[in-house]
């Protein structure tokens, strides 16, 4: 679902600067769920705006207004109105797990490799 810009007065947003972009929207989720903000690819590639903390995480028992962080990544000024799509907003179902503390963990083939040790040359 596309999440727009609720703002008394438009915002604009030099290169680089960022902004808690207001959308009047405050939601009440089921215990098992949350909510996911994410950025929207026409904004990204035609104005160079995009969501911080990507995917965003609302949590089931969170009750504020929703508000998404917007950063301009392009080189020119860029203006928000309100009513604007800034953002998507995805539901999905989470687990709840239980932490097992453990001394060791069982070897992978991977081991402890880290960024860039997928096996490939």
């Amino acid at each position: 679902m596309d999440i727009r810009a609720c703002i008394s007065e438009p915002v604009t947003l030099q290169p680089l600067e960022r902004y808690l972009v207001p959308t009047g929207l405050f939601i009440a989720l089921p215990d098992g769920f949350e909510a996911q903000i994410r950025p929207r690819s026409g904004l990204a590639i035609k104005q160079g705006l995009t969501c911080l903390n990507s995917p965003g995480t609302i949590d089931a028992d969170y009750r504020g207004e929703i508000k998404v962080i917007l950063i301009n990544l392009s080189n020119e000024a860029q203006t928000i109105q309100s009513g604007d799509r800034i953002a998507q907003m995805v539901i999905q179902q989470v687990s709840q797990i239980n932490w097992e503390v453990v001394t060791d963990l069982e070897t992978t083939e991977r081991g402890s490799g880290g960024f860039g040790h997928t096996g490939k040359i």
